[in-house]
């Protein structure tokens, strides 16, 4: 899979990630278009996954809390492609860039029924679950590690 990322609005990158959106958070799940396609800043890097044949399948983005802490939201893959580590993968290089970038965790909202998915990937539930666009989350946070100096 190649991973492609901007933080720009009129990016092509920007354009796959809101598709991605599109179909499985307002087809799909039936969220409300105005709650999901949100106002971002610059500041905030949107990640698409690309499978074999260069269709984007898996989006993500990421924003920063604070100077040590980055927020991942809007993890998505396509119905189609799920099953295939698209989502793990971005994740994997979402965690890459924040150590590169000094941050020392990431925290997310993960709907109830992922929140497996991501302890599997290290991350972990803090406080009391809260309700989102009509779904049950969870607060998770992942410390992250800074890469050995071999």
């Amino acid at each position: 899979m190649e991973i492609k990322m901007s933080n720009q609005t009129d990016s092509d990158v920007y354009a796959d990630a809101i598709a991605i959106r599109r179909a499985v958070f307002v087809k799909e799940q039936h969220i409300d278009e105005a709650l999901e396609i949100d106002t971002v800043t610059p500041a905030t890097w949107h990640y698409v996954g690309y499978d074999e044949q260069e269709k984007a399948v898996a989006t993500a983005r990421v924003t920063p809390s604070d100077a040590i802490t980055g927020h991942i939201q809007r993890v998505a893959t396509l119905k189609s492609a799920r099953g295939h580590g698209y989502a793990r993968q971005l994740l994997t290089k979402i965690a890459q860039d924040a150590t590169k970038w000094g941050w020392q965790q990431l925290t997310l909202g993960a709907q109830v029924t992922a929140q497996s998915f991501y302890e599997q990937l290290g991350y972990q539930p803090t406080g009391a679950p809260f309700m989102e666009a009509g779904l049950c989350h969870q607060t998770m946070t992942k410390v992250l590690t800074k890469p050995s100096k071999d």
